[in-house]
């Protein structure tokens, strides 16, 4: 303003500069024009005429200019008063529309308090009737809690009104609704105590009629009660039935499942005991040529000894028959056994009869109980009054008659209890029969073993004998009597079977005793369970009611809201139909403006300039009118869409507010379902574990035992072996008794090792997969969160820097706007000082025109002096106008940058949408998913018990069944067994993944929330700033605009100086106007800004009710199929991970089998000390083998990490997507509603209190709902202390105190939803405390059972103190538990500490929440201080104002002045002309006179002088009428001015002291209620502090009583872990006598591992002379080679292995048959021997061909493929080896190599399609998806293995042929003699099912000629999916360079 006015003064200065040197110029002219006037003379007199006529016309033309102006003044005079009386009217219906509102709004709200009174009237009356039944049936223990419910209801209303000190105008009319709403209150209170003391007095006549009322509400409640206590008995009793039956199919499965075992197991020994025979009968070849001749001459020696073998045989014969006796023997025991377990099925078939007569008797009781009900409901429809219980003397009569029924009642139910009991105890009868039977049975048991035994070694001896009677024969006679032996062996193996079927019934006897003992504690525990359900099941159906009421108290507010959307949708309907009236107004107003301009076009052509401006002043008048009635229609309209759109969004919110209470609801109820599930489900993983412990120690029992009798046997065989003669025969003996028990001993251990490894890595799995995955999960919700809160941090940073900027720009804008404005004036000077210069020069060219032709020189000097001034005028305005040029520049800049920000602020809005809507989603699904685990949950119980029904049918085909049907059902159900496993596997994994996801949502959506509100204060600030700037650049732009167009349009002169004349009265009224509008102007953004501030708060509040009701309905659908994909996913993901696992395990496996071989191959060659190096390089194996699992674990838990983050990231994504497009659409609303948004300001500040108040009421009714929760928890709690569970009551009480808390704190308006997360964070810590509490009673539990487990150890050594087997399992079963116990104990102590680094985390969370809501408060502070700020702006602008009126009146006096100055100049000319006149003619007097001629000059003078006078007067009187003119006009337009201001004051001034009339009259009512409430506060305050008090001392006594069951049971405990620890000590002293006697039979093993060396080198020369007769029976051998590989092609080809090798198993049967019945014939002819021993011969010769084809098979395929990977050049060299094994000689392989391509190659490449293949890979049959994974490295690898295997150390590999045969035999040996495929595939996870898939290539001996006819042999192992315990082998690394010929060199070079 200082430089606008300093402008204004320069320009002043400069024009009165300019005025002093034109009349200084003017008086130096004077006197010359004075000299020309005077000789001018006589031709003067013409041009006075002339002068006056122009004069006149002048005089017309000003005061026509004159009338017009006045004309025009008149009218804007008119507009200006038209359009103050328009925006008083409207400011004046604004308030009545508010007044009405308001009044609305104070209406609604008397009625919701009636209804809230109503309400807690009802709810207290439900709760006295409650608890009146309570204590009825429990006593006073849920009392305190009731009641304290019952006062919380209602005091939280109060507290809200009264918190802040700053109060603004909308936050008193608020406050005095609140005081208004409580008189009521306190009104209605006081007729309520009236009304009761009314019926108090009528009640005491009426005494008999309540008692009967409350008589009746108490049996109904008992009535409902005794119902629940029912069904919830007969539930528990249907559920032990079950419990049973499941536990005996689990038994009686289990017991078949171990007899297949061991039925396989024995085959699988008896082949490779087979095996060994062989390899020991061959291996036996490297002896000195001395002993070959010596074995030769025995062989020439005569036959004499033929008599003794027929002998012999007969006697094996003999044994063979006994063992057949006693195979029978044994099944029948079996059998017996088979139907005892039967008797046991009747026996628990007739407790389930005695289970239903007990129902039959419940529900007896129960029709008892509904024909109660019956009559009580009769009862009720008789009286239709509500009972009323006020009464104290009638309520105690109906107590008292209560608690008689109830007695009654539980008489009643102890009778039902007492039948129970004696039920049980029957049951328990039966099962000590049978387990007293079953201890008779085990010792029969035993007796026969210990005669089996004795018999055994009878038999023992007698083979022994038998063996040194065939050594003496000669070859032919061994092979006989080898044969026998291996028939012989095949019958002890059947033996053994049938002892250890009878060791499994024994084992499966003590696991039925110890099942019946867990029974019977199940049982206590879920009796104990029922009573903690049923009062649950009260507590709850009394929330439920609470619920209903809720429900029917929103549901009547929404029909309130639908009446009000009715009135407001009538209302818009009313408005749209004025908005279509003025909109044909506005239509017809339009055409007759162009009417008018076309008209006024016509006329411009006609009349004359003059008339043209008038008529263009009242068109454009006319315009002006019709605009701003347009105008006003627009604001009419926009006005009437605005209150429709923000009726229709209060709606809207108050559905969403409806929605989100039945969203609580549903939460709370399934939070609660949960907790219990959850319960659940960890007492089943406890009783789990007991059982795997359980059956752990069974198998541990049974190795002990099975040890220590192999262990007796060899002693006993070692010893008969000693006592026989000191022969070749009895070292022979020694040696291989000694083989066969340690190669026994190995097997079985190798055995119990893999499936011990299989347990505890499927223990392992569990463990860590639950352990390690939550550990994880949480570890990474932690990092994801402060990487969030991180974020968040730099955001709110980020924001507050451009707050920074923005206010630095919107400076910098005040600064160009004030530039800006000083131009403008400026300009107006300029143009005011440009119009007197031309008036000048056209006054000057007036007086030259008059002045003679002489004068002409002097007069052009002046215009030229004043068009130079003119010029530089001109340049002036150009300068002015490119500056201006610059400034709009300036300006555009400014829009842009503003443009940007507007931008990047919305960027940044969409990012903390796009968070919240993350945050929202977040919170529905981790409720959803609390439900849908808990539906899993009984899905997984539903397959389990599906499995056991499986079970349970298999069980019963097994028994009707014949025993070779034992291996097809063993193969269904273990494959059934493993699909549910994979599938219990799978779903666990998936329900941790989703966890996971859900709680990093769950947070991020709470920090996104945080960011929104500060967002959005931001973007409320930048948005009126830049709103302001552009309108005021917009008007400045107009403004301009016009200037130029005037100055263009100014082109002839004569236009030039009327419209100067008229500029200037124009910039005078347009100043004016200007200022009242300004001042308008700004009052309007004002109330603009102030209306955007709050309409963005409401606006922000509603879109985040909008969005969460949207994304709600979107995530249950996205939910419902994400869950889906995600199973899907996960299943594909989990199978192509096991896939991996289960090739790496195989690697493992085939490592281990490696291992083996070599040990056994080192041990046979090792003296004394080998046991000791074989058993620790297998200890270190095993070590690595754990190793190399657990790191296996690792990356497959990785990959799960890893395929979880991908999917998140994913659905991250696409919501994201979803919400930009949203965005983008609502943005673009946004910016269509802003520009309307003006006039509904205090209309929108009572929806937005009403909105607040409806809120406030909601979170009231979500804190009632929290409160039942909180007393659902005690309950609980109570239960649980019951239970003799110790809980952390404590905890309890202070979530009720908390939630206490959160009802009494008052919400405000913007830290509502930090409350909420607030509660929910609490919620989860309490979730967190019970989890704890539960998983110490877990481990109590835990402890108790290994105790009793301890217990019954004990009792069970106690018993069989006599047997050292039996005291070793018990050791063993002690150090497991030990073990088990130990890690359990480890993992609950981790898993504590995980807890409580989570805790931790909350807490840190917490505290970065606190900091968040001060930023936000913060932020508050701001918005206020800056609200100051623009306050003080509107009085310094108002003060500005008032200087510029000043200013404006000071600029007019200063104008007047100039005015009259030229008037002066004007009159000075016009005296120095007459004077210049009259001095010419007093010359021309003087000349006349002198002249004489006197007369005519006189006349003529004086004619001259009266016209001069004339014209003077004339002149004067002009002037004087135009400067009074002026003065009048200035006058009049100020006063006008003045009158108007003081009118606008007064209005002011009235306006303000109504409204502080209005302030303090409502601030005296309100401070005198709020003394009422604050006394009733104090009231209501005290009672809840005497409540609390209560409800402490009895959380008091709780602890106390819990305290002390902790420290009796860490008492008992200690006990317990005292006689455990004397358990250890004995256990180890066991231990130590058991591993010296170990060591002492490893030392009696060594020597005999000396002895058999001996023997093998002698039996070496005997087979060396065998070998010469089978090089003649080679080239058979040979042919039937070929056939059987042509065979092997064409299996390869139609992926039919394993049923070429089952008729081969099938074969070997037949020919076994025969060869029996051949030996029969043989004892019928014996006196026929030569023709006996050369059958025998024959059939010897076929038994060996089929044996042996079955060898080389194996050897021929590797030496095949092993020629396929060799190079070219050594080729040869592997067919010689390959020739030579085939027994062919040098000459014939020489002859087929140097033909190439006719003989071995030509079938070979012929085979494979041409030489081109023989480079390539073996063709194995290979799955389409498994195509050459292991390409060329695998296969040479595989073939090395096989050569290792197949080849022992031998010399180079030109052999002799004597060395040759050996070789294959050895190498056939050793291949069986490698663990068997049983190893792997005889675990209880594997099936035989697996057996036949078996790759010949990838598998040994055992599995590709099985010996078994399988149950389902249909396809290839390659085109199923891979199972659990498949071999499959990982490629080994080897360089490309080795072959396999090579490597097959080296080896043979070894």
């Amino acid at each position: 303003m200082a430089s606008w006015l300093g402008g204004l003064g320069s320009g002043l200065g400069q024009s009165l500069g300019q005025v002093g040197d034109s009349l200084s110029s003017l008086t130096g002219q004077i006197s010359s024009f004075t000299k020309d006037i005077l000789l001018e003379g006589a031709e003067e007199v013409g041009d006075a005429a002339t002068e006056l006529h122009v004069s006149n016309s002048r005089l017309r033309e000003i005061e026509s200019i004159n009338a017009a102006q006045k004309f025009e003044n008149d009218r804007l005079k008119k507009v200006c008063s038209d359009l103050e009386e328009k925006h008083e009217a409207a400011e004046l219906q604004i308030k009545q529309l508010s007044i009405e509102y308001r009044n609305q709004l104070q209406q609604k709200e008397v009625e919701i308090s009636h209804l809230k009174a109503r309400q807690n009237a009802l709810q207290e009356q439900l709760q006295k009737v409650q608890t009146a039944a309570q204590t009825a049936q429990l006593g006073a223990g849920v009392l305190p809690a009731a009641t304290a419910s019952a006062s919380y209801v209602p005091e939280v209303r109060h507290s809200s009104g009264f918190e802040g000190d700053d109060m603004d105008f909308g936050d008193i009319i608020w406050s005095q609704q609140e005081i208004n709403r409580l008189s009521n209150e306190v009104s209605r209170l006081e007729s309520e105590v009236d009304h009761w003391k009314q019926i108090a007095v009528s009640s005491k006549v009426q005494g008999t009629n309540d008692a009967e009322q409350s008589e009746i509400c108490k049996l109904q409640n008992v009535v409902k009660e005794l119902k629940q206590n029912l069904s919830q008995e007969i539930d528990e009793h249907q559920h032990e039935l079950s419990v049973l039956q499941d536990a005996h199919r689990q038994k009686l499965v289990e017991i078949s499942r171990r007899h297949r075992e061991e039925l396989r197991e024995y085959e699988e020994r008896i082949e490779e005991l087979e095996n060994r025979l062989q390899q020991d009968g061959v291996s036996t070849d490297a002896v000195d040529d001395p002993k070959l001749t010596e074995q030769k001459k025995k062989a020439q020696s005569p036959d004499g000894g033929q008599v003794e073998e027929l002998q012999v045989v007969k006697d094996l014969e003999d044994e063979i028959r006994k063992l057949n006796h006693k195979l029978s023997s044994a099944k029948a025991e079996n059998k017996n056994l088979l139907k005892e377990q039967e008797f046991a099925n009747l026996e628990k078939i007739q407790i389930a009869q005695d289970y239903e007569k007990l129902k039959s008797d419940f529900n007896a009781l129960q029709r008892s109980v509904a024909e109660q009900d019956a009559l009580l409901k009769e009862q009720k429809q008789l009286q239709s009054k509500p009972s009323v219980p006020q009464d104290v003397a009638s309520l105690q009569q109906a107590l008292l008659e209560a608690e008689n029924e109830i007695a009654r009642l539980s008489s009643l139910n102890q009778g039902l209890e007492k039948e129970l009991m004696s039920a049980q105890h029957k049951h328990e009868n039966i099962l000590s029969s049978n387990t007293e039977d079953q201890n008779s049975e085990i010792n029969q048991l035993r007796q026969d073993l210990e005669r089996k035994e004795h018999e055994l070694n009878e038999s023992v001896a007698e083979r022994e004998t038998l063996i040194a009677e065939l050594e003496e024969l000669d070859k032919q006679n061994q092979e006989a009597t080898q044969h026998v032996i291996t028939l012989k062996d095949q019958m002890s193996k059947q033996h053994t079977e049938t002892d250890s079927i009878i060791k499994q019934l024994k084992l499966d006897i003590d696991c039925e005793r110890k099942k019946v003992s867990e029974l019977e504690t199940e049982k206590m525990k879920t009796i104990k369970e029922l009573d903690s359900q049923k009062e649950k099941l009260s507590h709850c159906s009394y929330a439920l009611n609470d619920l209903h009421i809720t429900k029917q108290q929103l549901q009547d507010n929404i029909k309130d809201l639908q009446e009000q959307l009715r009135k407001a949708q009538e209302c818009n309907s009313h408005s749209k139909k004025e908005i279509g009236d003025l909109q044909q107004r506005l239509k017809e107003r339009e055409e007759e403006l162009h009417v008018s301009l076309s008209k006024l076009t016509e006329k411009s052509n006609e009349e004359s300039n003059t008339c043209q401006d008038l008529i263009l002043k009242e068109r454009e008048a006319e315009i002006a009118k019709l605009q701003n009635e347009v105008s006003e229609n627009k604001q009419i309209n926009e006005d009437l869409q605005k209150s429709l759109s923000n009726l229709r969004t209060e709606n809207g919110k108050l559905i969403a507010a409806i929605e989100e209470l039945k969203q609580e609801l549903s939460d709370a109820i399934s939070e609660k379902k949960k907790v219990h599930l959850e319960k659940d489900t960890l007492v089943e993983a406890l009783k789990m574990e007991k059982r795997q412990l359980e059956s752990e120690l069974n198998e541990a029992e049974s190795r002990l035992l099975e040890q220590a009798r192999n262990y007796k046997q060899t002693i006993e065989e070692l010893s008969s072996a000693r006592s026989m003669d000191t022969t070749a025969l009895q070292l022979e003996h020694e040696r291989l008794v000694k083989l066969q028990q340690e190669k026994d001993f190995k097997l079985a251990e190798l055995k119990k090792t893999i499936e011990q490894m299989e347990i505890d890595h499927q223990e392992t799995k569990e463990m860590l997969t639950t352990s390690l995955g939550g550990q994880k999960q949480l570890t990474d919700l932690i990092k994801e969160k402060e990487v969030f809160i991180e974020k968040y941090k730099n955001q709110a940073l980020q924001a507050k820097q451009e707050l920074e900027e923005y206010m630095k720009v919107s400076k910098k804008q005040d600064v160009l706007k004030q530039n800006l404005e000083e131009k403008d004036r400026s300009l107006a000077v300029m143009k005011e000082e440009n119009n007197h210069l031309k008036e000048e020069i056209e006054r000057l060219k007036d007086q030259q025109s008059r002045s003679t032709p002489v004068v002409e020189p002097k007069t052009l000097d002046i215009i030229i002096e004043l068009e130079s001034e003119v010029t530089q005028l001109k340049v002036i305005k150009n300068n002015l106008e490119e500056e201006i040029k610059v400034h709009k520049k300036t300006i555009e800049d400014q829009n842009q940058a503003t443009v940007k920000l507007q931008q990047s602020l919305q960027e940044q809005r969409k990012e903390i949408d796009e968070s919240k809507l993350q945050c929202q989603q977040m919170n529905v699904t981790h409720e959803r998913l609390f439900l849908e685990k808990d539906e899993e949950i009984k899905n997984l119980q539903k397959t389990i018990e599906q499995i056991k029904t499986q079970l349970h049918k298999e069980r019963q085909i097994i028994q009707t069944d014949a025993s070779d049907l034992f291996q097809e059902t063993k193969v269904q159900t273990l494959n059934g067994e493993n699909g549910n496993e994979k599938h219990d596997l799978s779903k666990a994994e998936i329900e941790r993944l989703v966890k996971g996801i859900k709680e990093r949502e769950m947070e991020i959506k709470l920090l996104n929330e945080k960011n929104v509100s500060l967002s959005q204060q931001i973007d409320q600030l930048s948005k009126d700033e830049v709103g302001k700037l552009t309108r005021i650049i917009q008007e400045k732009d107009l403004e301009i605009q016009a200037l130029n167009a005037r100055v263009s349009s100014a082109s002839y002169r004569q236009d030039v100086l009327s419209l100067q004349q008229q500029l200037q009265a124009y910039v005078l009224e347009r100043e004016q106007v200007l200022a009242v509008l300004s001042e308008k102007t700004r009052e309007n953004s004002q109330l603009k800004t102030e209306y955007r501030n709050i309409m963005d708060m409401v606006a922000a509040k509603e879109a985040a009710l909008v969005r969460l009701q949207e994304e709600n309905r979107r995530l249950s659908n996205i939910s419902e199929n994400s869950s889906q994909d995600m199973s899907r996913e996960t299943i594909q993901n989990l199978s192509r991970i096991i896939r991996e696992k289960d090739i790496e395990i195989d690697a493992l496996s085939q490592k281990c089998q490696t291992l083996l071989t070599v040990l056994q191959t080192s041990s046979t060659g090792a003296e004394n000390g080998a046991g000791g190096v074989n058993s620790n390089q297998f200890e270190e194996l095993l070590q690595e083998r754990d190793k190399l699992k657990q790191q296996v674990k690792k990356m497959e838990e990785w990959k799960q990490q890893v395929i979880t983050t991908v999917q998140n990231m994913q659905h991250e994504s696409a919501h994201l997507q979803e919400e930009l497009h949203r965005l983008q659409a609502q943005i673009s609303v946004e910016s269509d509603s802003t520009s309307r948004l003006q006039v509904d300001y205090n209309g929108l500040i009572q929806s937005y209190e009403q909105n607040e108040k409806k809120l406030k009421s909601f979170s009231q009714e979500l804190a009632q709902v929290q409160h039942s929760i909180g007393q659902l928890y005690n309950t609980k709690d109570l239960l649980l202390s019951k239970l003799d569970l110790v809980t952390p009551s404590v905890a309890t009480a202070a979530t009720v105190s908390q939630l206490s808390g959160v009802q009494c704190s008052p919400p405000e308006a913007l830290s509502e939803e930090c409350k909420l997360l607030q509660n929910e964070l609490e919620q989860l810590k309490k979730k967190l405390q019970e989890k704890d509490s539960t998983i110490r009673i877990l481990q109590e539990n835990n402890q108790r059972l290994s105790d009793s487990v301890a217990t019954a150890s004990e009792i069970e050594r106690k018993s069989q103190e006599g047997a050292e087997s039996e005291m070793r399992q018990i050791k063993e079963k002690h150090d497991v538990l030990q073990k088990s116990l130990r890690e359990k104990d480890i993992l609950i102590k981790s898993k504590s500490d995980q807890l409580l680094s989570v805790s931790e985390n909350l807490s840190n969370k917490e505290n970065e929440n606190e900091l968040l809501k001060q930023a936000v408060t913060n932020l508050k502070e701001r918005t206020l201080i800056l609200e100051m700020d623009i306050r003080k702006l509107k009085e310094e602008n108002e003060k500005i104002v008032a200087r510029c009126r000043e200013k404006e009146t000071e600029f007019r006096a200063l104008q007047e002045t100039n005015m009259q100055f030229s008037m002066m100049l004007k009159e000075k000319e016009f005296e120095s002309h007459s004077m210049k006149e009259k001095a010419l003619a007093f010359e021309k007097l003087l000349k006349d006179k002198e002249q004489g001629k006197t007369g005519e000059l006189n006349q003529l003078l004086n004619e001259v002088k009266s016209m001069q006078e004339k014209a003077v007067t004339f002149q004067q009187e002009r002037d004087q009428v135009m400067v009074a003119l002026k003065q009048k006009q200035m006058e009049s337009s100020a006063l006008q001015s003045e009158v108007q201001h003081l009118h606008e004051k007064e209005q002011r001034l009235n306006q303000e002291l109504e409204r502080l009339r209005n302030h303090l009259l409502e601030m005296e009512d309100s401070y005198t209620r709020e003394a009422l409430a604050a006394e009733d506060r104090e009231v209501k305050l005290r009672k809840k502090v005497l409540i609390l008090e209560e409800k402490l001392a009895s959380s008091s006594t709780a602890v106390e009583n819990a305290s002390h069951q902790a420290s009796l049971q860490v008492e008992s405990l200690q006990e317990q872990l005292n006689l455990v620890s004397k358990q250890r000590d004995e256990s180890m002293l066991q231990l130590t006598i058991s591993q010296d006697q170990v060591k002492q039979y490893a030392l009696s093993l060594a020597n005999l591992q000396m002895v058999l060396e001996q023997f093998q080198q002698e039996e070496k020369a005997m087979y060396s002379a065998e070998l010469e007769r089978h090089q003649k029976q080679s080239a058979e051998w040979k042919k039937k080679a070929e056939n059987l590989e042509e065979k092997v092609v064409s299996l390869q080809v139609s992926l039919e292995e394993a049923n070429a090798a089952l008729d081969a198993a099938s074969r070997l049967t037949e020919q076994l048959d025969i060869k029996e019945e051949q030996i029969e014939e043989l004892k019928k002819e014996g006196e026929i021997r030569r023709e006996m021993l050369e059958d025998v011969q024959n059939k010897l010769m076929n038994l060996m061909n089929s044996t042996e084809g079955k060898v080389d098979k194996l050897l021929m395929r590797n030496l095949f493929i092993g020629h396929f990977h060799t190079p070219k050049n050594k080729r040869l060299e592997v067919l010689r080896l390959m020739g030579s094994i085939l027994g062919l000689k040098k000459e014939e392989l020489d002859q087929l190599l140097s033909e190439e391509q006719r003989g071995v190659t030509r079938w070979v490449t012929g085979w494979l399609g041409g030489g081109a293949g023989s480079k390539s890979v073996p063709s194995t049959p290979l799955r389409p998806t498994h195509q050459n994974i292991f390409n060329s490295s695998f296969s040479e690898l595989f073939v090395k293995f096989l050569e290792t295997e197949s080849c022992p150390s031998l010399p180079p590999p030109k052999l002799s042929v004597h060395h040759m045969k050996p070789l294959g035999a050895a190498g056939a040996g050793k291949t069986s003699s490698t663990p068997p495929n049983s190893q792997i595939q005889d675990s209880p996870v594997s099936g035989m099912g697996r057996r036949p898939d078996a790759n010949p290539f990838l598998a040994p001996r055992s599995a590709a000629v099985p010996l078994i006819t399988p149950a389902s042999s249909s396809g290839h192992l390659l085109m199923k999916p891979i199972s659990d315990a498949l071999p499959t082998f990982t490629p080994l690394p080897v360089s490309p360079d080795a072959s396999a010929g090579a490597v097959l060199k080296d080896l043979l070079k070894q």
